[in-house]
């Protein structure tokens, strides 16, 4: 008899995937995004992109999930009854293991610095050039091979306990710290002397900061913040019995992705015009800027480890739900073997890491097509896997599923509201996101 996956409580599903949307994407990536390209409007540009763009396709993934109740590289032609609409479900594990194998580098380097950090509290050690420690912790080979190694079996621990004891569990207990977290660094940033300017910058949306560019990466940062075009929660979704309100489930998730780049912004902006720094750092911000501002506080060493704690729980969560993808597909959601397959997929993750690890130090003169080995898989996933998986699901919810039966999965009564809500989530589906998701493909590509 098959000991299938499911999740024990409404609470842990939204908690888990809130966590799998919530990760590097709105505590890492968001904050240098928005510092890079206007602040207070890509703010408000990113959250227009979620409502409209996001929040459709993470329901379509919901509807497929509970509805096929199966792995993702079957689902497809279960619903449908054609076995080569598989290849969406196919092509989203890939993904996932792509993903996972550089995501679990920038996840490595969250677990040296929080290391560093606390030998810097016993006095340990002194250096504060950020810009030189950073670039000799990933340009170490032992270094960066064992932290990511560290993170992945983090990782494989909590999902080979299964998906109510691990990942429901870890979930409620990370995501909560997480918020709490936020709000005590949030609290020390804006009452900094100088913060007002920073809070004005990312909060006040000023016409004239906007760009062309500015809007596409906006448009591209509320697709991918919520992990969507890898099938991860059309997973979680397949778990769920038929009483859970998707719809309900969604808009939680949807708010607390929004709710989690707004409070790492307020975490980070605030503090760095006190301090007279620039917005503008790119994806060092977090490694080299924010330690530099940290140092600046009374206890600052102590806030700059709850950070990195928060950070690590958000990276966790996220990778989680990469790991879980694959597991879910090689083991037919049969848990006989989840704990073994949990290892073994782990040590493939790894090893198919390691020049994604390198690329920093004794791979750095190995370029090719857009950069290191980890530029062209971090290329490969954001620009072309990612646009092409969600591109794939969202002809296949409106062009092959039933349009009754995504009424049933959402569990709408046939009243004039219901059907208003249904008939407009489906013209976004049919028509305006495939336009949209190729404007962002074909716009990242250039």
């Amino acid at each position: 008899m098959k000991n299938l996956s499911q999740w024990s409580s409404n609470l842990g599903f939204i908690l888990a995937s809130a966590g799998s949307a919530i990760g590097l994407g709105a505590v890492w990536k968001f904050p240098y995004m928005a510092g890079n390209y206007g602040g207070g409007a890509f703010l408000f540009i990113f959250i227009i992109f979620t409502l409209l763009v996001g929040l459709p396709l993470l329901l379509s993934e919901f509807i497929l999930g509970r509805h096929g109740k199966t792995y993702s590289t079957n689902i497809f032609g279960k619903v449908s009854g054609k076995k080569s609409f598989n290849i969406i479900g196919w092509l989203g594990n890939i993904t996932v293991f792509v993903l996972f194998s550089f995501y679990s580098v920038i996840g490595g380097w969250i677990i040296l610095y929080i290391i560093r950090t606390l030998l810097d509290i016993v006095g340990l050690t002194h250096s504060h050039n950020y810009g030189l420690i950073f670039t000799d912790y990933i340009a170490n080979p032992l270094y960066a091979m064992a932290s990511q190694f560290a993170f992945i079996l983090f990782t494989v621990f909590i999902v080979s306990k299964g998906v109510e004891k691990g990942i429901e569990k870890a979930s409620k207990i990370m995501m909560p710290l997480l918020f709490i977290s936020f709000v005590i660094i949030i609290i020390r940033s804006i009452t900094l002397d100088g913060a007002l300017e920073g809070i004005e910058y990312f909060l006040k949306p000023k016409v004239s900061d906007l760009s062309s560019e500015g809007v596409l990466y906006a448009l591209g940062q509320s697709f991918f913040a919520l992990s969507l075009g890898t099938c991860g929660m059309m997973t979680y979704a397949s778990y769920l019995d038929k009483k859970t309100n998707i719809v309900k489930s969604a808009n939680a998730i949807v708010w607390m992705n929004i709710l989690v780049s707004v409070a790492a912004g307020l975490a980070i902006f605030p503090a760095i015009f006190a301090f007279g720094l620039e917005p503008n750092q790119g994806p060092g911000l977090l490694f080299i800027i924010l330690p530099q501002v940290f140092d600046q506080m009374f206890l600052g060493q102590l806030f700059y480890l709850l950070f990195l704690v928060l950070f690590l729980f958000a990276a966790i969560t996220s990778s989680i739900s990469l790991l879980e993808l694959n597991i879910s597909n090689i083991t037919k959601n049969d848990n006989k073997n989840r704990k073994k397959w949990s290892y073994i997929i782990g040590s493939l993750v790894f090893i198919f890491g390691i020049p994604s690890a390198l690329s920093n130090g004794l791979l750095q003169h190995f370029t090719f097509g857009v950069g290191s080995f980890f530029d062209n898989m971090d290329f490969l996933v954001s620009n072309i896997l990612m646009p092409i998986g969600a591109f794939g699901v969202t002809i296949f919810v409106g062009h092959i599923f039933n349009k009754d039966t995504i009424m049933k999965e959402l569990n709408l009564s046939n009243t004039r509201l219901g059907r208003s809500f249904v008939d407009t989530w489906y013209f976004l589906v049919k028509f305006v996101l495939p336009i949209i998701i190729i404007a962002v493909f074909i716009g990242q590509l250039l």
